[in-house]
Formats: C-alpha cells, sequence, structure tokens
C-alpha cells in the first residue's frame, strides 16, 4: 500500500493517496504506519468488511463476532510480562476508603498525560497461554493544557497496567500513540478522544495478523454559536474538561465529527479519510435536525457481516437535551443516519437533561444489546446509567430510574463525578461485568476506575477491592 501525505500547507490536496488493492508483503510485519498523520482516502473502494476469526483457542468458533476476545495468534507481535494475581497483601492502593476503584491514575509531571485522563476503551484479548488487555484513553498534559491526545496502557490482568510517558517507537512501546491532525482543513486539529477500537478485515487490506479500527472524536477550533452555558444551565464544554483553569478556545462549545484511524499494531495510526471535506465520517445535520450542533463519541458495534451499528451523542437544541443517535454501515467507512434513539430522562432524574459518551455491547449469554451511558442530570451532574435493547435498533428501555454507578460520598477520588463508562464482560459461569470509567475528584483531578458487578440479580457495580482469593 502506498501512503502519502499532504505537503502543502496552504492548499488542500485532491487526492491525497493511492490505495493499492493489495497490500505489500513484508515480514515480521505486512503494514507498518508509522505516523497518525497519515492519510488514507477509501472513497470510491468496495470494501466488504468482516470480523477476524475471535475465539479463546484457535480454529474452535469460525463464526465467532465479539472483538474482545480475539485469538492472539492475529494480534500484535508485542507481548505483555505476566503478572502473577496480587495476594492479599499486595493490593494495590484500591483498598483504601479513599482510592477505592482506582486503578490508573495521573502520569507523571513531564508526561504526555499529567494534568488530565479520560475516555477508556478497553479491550480483553485471550490466548492459549496468555491474557492480554489493551486500554487505549485520552489524556492533557501541564505542558498543553488545552488539547487532548490518544495513548495506550497494557495489562496481563485489566487491573495493574504498563504506561508510557511519551510517544511510541516500536510495536512493544506503552504511551502517546495518536495527536491532533496538522492539515488545516482537517476537523480533528484541536483534540481528539478514542470512543471504540474494532478488529476487522477487508477482502482488500490482506494481512496475515489483525486490523485495528480506531473510532474517535475529532475536535476543531470553530465554536458552536447555537449553544452557550447560559441557555443551559450548567458549565458545558466540549470537549469536556474538569480540570480548573483548563478552557476550550475563551470557553467555547467546539464542533466535533467522528473519525477513523486503521492500525496494524493499535500503536501507530493512519488516519482514514471519510467523505465529509474535513476527512470526518459523518457531518453534523441539517439546520432543525436534533444533531445540527455536534457529533461525539462514535461507537461502532459489529452486528454482522455487512452491517455495523454507530451510537454518538449530540445536543438537541430544539428540546433542550443530550441524546444518542444511531448511524449504520456496510463497510464501516460510508455512514446512514437512522435518527435518535434514546434521550432525556423525566423531570428529577439522573439523566433529566439527557445521555452522553454511550457505549453498546451485545450479551453474549441472551444476545440483547447493553448500553451503558453518562446520564447528565438538571445541574449537570453526571452518573452512569443503563439502557437494553433485544436489537439494538429500537425500543431502548432503562434498566432501572436510578443510575447503575453513583459517585462516591466519602470524599473518595470520584466525589465528583463518574463518567466516560467502558464495559466488558467476563467469561464464565458466572455473571461477571466489569465496568471501566472516568471519575473526577476534588479540585477536578481526574483517574480511570474498576467497578465490578457479580450475580444475575441485576446490575450491582462495587469499586474494586482487589482480587479475591
Amino acid at each position: 500500500m502506498e501512503i502519502t501525505a499532504a505537503t502543502n500547507a496552504h492548499q488542500r490536496p485532491t487526492n491525497l493517496t493511492t490505495l493499492i488493492s493489495k497490500w505489500p508483503q513484508l515480514e515480521p510485519q505486512f503494514i507498518n504506519f508509522t505516523s497518525s498523520n497519515t492519510l488514507l482516502n477509501p472513497r470510491h473502494k468496495n470494501l466488504a468488511l468482516f470480523l477476524t476469526h475471535c475465539s479463546t483457542k484457535p480454529n474452535t468458533n469460525k463464526n465467532a463476532t465479539d472483538e474482545n476476545y480475539l485469538n492472539s495468534e492475529s494480534l500484535p507481535n508485542s507481548r505483555i510480562q505476566p503478572q502473577a494475581t496480587p495476594s492479599s497483601s499486595e493490593r494495590i492502593s484500591s483498598s483504601s476508603l479513599l482510592s477505592r476503584g482506582l486503578i490508573f491514575d495521573l502520569g507523571p509531571k513531564n508526561s504526555w498525560d499529567s494534568l488530565e485522563i479520560g475516555s477508556p476503551v478497553v479491550k480483553r484479548y485471550l490466548g492459549d497461554e496468555e491474557e492480554r488487555w489493551y486500554m487505549w484513553y485520552h489524556g492533557r498534559s501541564i505542558e498543553n493544557p488545552d488539547f487532548d491526545s490518544i495513548g495506550l496502557a497494557v495489562s496481563s490482568n485489566g487491573v495493574h497496567w504498563e504506561r508510557g510517558g511519551q510517544g511510541v517507537r516500536s510495536n512493544a512501546d506503552v504511551g502517546l500513540v495518536m495527536s491532533s491532525s496538522k492539515d488545516w482543513w482537517a476537523f480533528d486539529t484541536h483534540s481528539v478522544r478514542p470512543c471504540e477500537v474494532v478488529i476487522m478485515s477487508s477482502n482488500k487490506v490482506r494481512t496475515n495478523s489483525a486490523v485495528y479500527w480506531l473510532y474517535y472524536t475529532g475536535f476543531c477550533s470553530e465554536k458552536i454559536d447555537c449553544l452557550d452555558n447560559s441557555s443551559l444551565g450548567f458549565n458545558f464544554k466540549n470537549p469536556e474538561s474538569v480540570q480548573s483553569g483548563v478552557d476550550t478556545v475563551d470557553g467555547g462549545i467546539l464542533k466535533s465529527l467522528p473519525g477513523l484511524a486503521m492500525s496494524q499494531d493499535g500503536r501507530h495510526w493512519a488516519r482514514i479519510e471519510g467523505e465529509h471535506h474535513s476527512g470526518a465520517l459523518l457531518d453534523v445535520g441539517s439546520d432543525g435536525e436534533w444533531d445540527s450542533s455536534f457529533i461525539a463519541s462514535p461507537q461502532v458495534v459489529f452486528h454482522t457481516t455487512g452491517d455495523l451499528r454507530m451510537y454518538y451523542h449530540s445536543f438537541d437544541v430544539k428540546n433542550g437535551h443530550f441524546a444518542v443517535g444511531i448511524a449504520r454501515s456496510r463497510d464501516g467507512m460510508r455512514w446512514v443516519k437512522l435518527g435518535k434513539i434514546l434521550g432525556a430522562g423525566p423531570n428529577g432524574a439522573f439523566d433529566e437533561r439527557g445521555i452522553v459518551n454511550a457505549r453498546v455491547l451485545r450479551n453474549k449469554k441472551d444476545g440483547n444489546y447493553l448500553m451503558v451511558y453518562e446520564g447528565v442530570s438538571a445541574n449537570g451532574k453526571r452518573s452512569i446509567g443503563m439502557a437494553v435493547s433485544s436489537d439494538g435498533l429500537k425500543d431502548w428501555r432503562r434498566v432501572q430510574d436510578n443510575p447503575v454507578f453513583n459517585q462516591s460520598e466519602d470524599g473518595g477520588w470520584d466525589c465528583e463525578g463518574v463518567g466516560l463508562p467502558c464495559l466488558v464482560q467476563m467469561d464464565g459461569d458466572m455473571e461477571e461485568w466489569r465496568l471501566y470509567y472516568r471519575g473526577v475528584g476534588r479540585e477536578g483531578r481526574t483517574g480511570i476506575g474498576l467497578a465490578v458487578s457479580q450475580g444475575s440479580e441485576g446490575y450491582n457495580f462495587q469499586r474494586w477491592t482487589g482480587f479475591l482469593l
């Protein structure tokens, strides 16, 4: 595959790349994406997508479609050093009351994620000999406090994470993996945040191993004139930042759109240019439509071959609340909007002003679709709710009237708010779910936490306190 990037900063090229149907035969990696600023233009390419073989054991289920359990034979060559399950005396500091559930804190002072972190996208990959966890997340630095970038951390148990303070250099590194675009015309020149990573293949993409598809939110410096905090009744930023003293372009609410990037190793990304003139996959709706202000948090679920669903949120200006909508695609690149599927709760509810940052997955045991989301109350408080649907398209209903997970009330590290949820279904006879989330504490300090729900009597999430022996 030949990859070329724009070199003239004053004029957007009309043909950014040449896409060759057969990928070069290189060893050990067939493709080496070396720059997150690289753009591929897939327009007019008929790409039929399908998930690569997924299983906890090789060659046992040719029709498996859950990317959370990808066979490690098709994953990158990098390895994670095994971490033994800690004994009770070795439990991490989350056993204390103030830090209960905290599994990932801010980076060191000089690192790319020293000021703020969030948006965890957690994937679990099982093989015959090892268990691997990848977590993509966004971060801000003290040096550059107004811009979000994307990083990668790895783990062998989903609790203890290996991180990096600088940009990655090899396919075994961890740390910063993607920053905002340097192309003046692009939709993501201000900030980028990860929303979903799907493992997929295409008949036009010839590789021996899996290809990661990163769906992300890109922000530019264009303000949204129809939205302001005085009309909302609480402080809202896009991108949302909870750090005191950090503002987005003089406090404005910025336009955001969904983007796509691909990688062979989950670390080196090439942007895929969408059909919108800015390179985004979708544009906002026309005046009067519910998503005419911005599009954020595009999370993609593989339903079946030729049927992918994108869930995203926007602010419905006419009705005055945040809501989640859906779009469908045959190839993961060209999308058709289907409309709004879930909006605000009733007056007085924890999500009275709507829902944002929804994450959807399919329950492997009953086939239903589960949505975890960040509920916005009348005063802007954030907590986590859950909804369920039989087909993932319509008839979404909340599982209960109250949040399934709330901020701590004991002065803990996440006492000011919880959100940006990511749900992982575990294997085994016992029903077990892991909820990764962004927590906000005093003075706007952020971290990534873990809560666990076990048993079949609903979703009773409790902050993680350690491995039980």
